[in-house]
């Protein structure tokens, strides 16, 4: 890590900013903190939020690629598996009566909703470590928008 330059008596300190090099692993590491879901099941958000944290006034490119996971995270993975339980809780509780049963396909589809976070997560990161510009469906133009306000 290089050694901070000071700049000013109000800003003592400015960390430089990031080499392309480190502004791509940055990038993929934060898409592929989704994988830290797989093992602690809430980690991932987290991970890109320090990210962001850390790295928001070294990189706008980093920035927005955290930004962008921790958001996706927050919607697909935590946001998928709450409807993942209500989907296999109603069918548990409608296969008291039969009906329940018509509703176990349904029930596998929302339990693919974090699986298909996790894929595109890894997209991400692969897209982002060969250093292209990666956004997620939706979210990376809220993300953008937000960034440049």
């Amino acid at each position: 890590m290089e050694a901070p330059v000071p700049s000013s008596p109000e800003q003592p300190y400015q960390l430089p900013p990031l080499s392309p090099s480190d502004e791509r692993t940055w990038a993929m590491l934060a898409h592929l903190s989704v994988l830290l879901n797989l093992i602690t099941g809430f980690l991932g958000p987290i991970a890109a939020l320090v990210i962001y944290l850390v790295f928001k006034d070294r990189s706008r490119y980093v920035a927005y690629q955290s930004l962008q996971s921790l958001i996706f995270q927050l919607i697909a993975w935590l946001g998928g598996g709450v409807l993942t339980g209500i989907a296999w809780t109603v069918t548990s509780l409608l296969s008291a009566v039969l009906i329940g049963l018509l509703c176990i396909p349904i029930a596998l589809l929302v339990s693919l909703i974090p699986l298909a976070a996790l894929v595109y997560g890894i997209v991400g990161g692969i897209q982002c470590s060969q250093g292209q510009d990666f956004h997620y469906w939706l979210v990376g133009d809220w993300v953008r928008g937000t960034l440049t306000e």
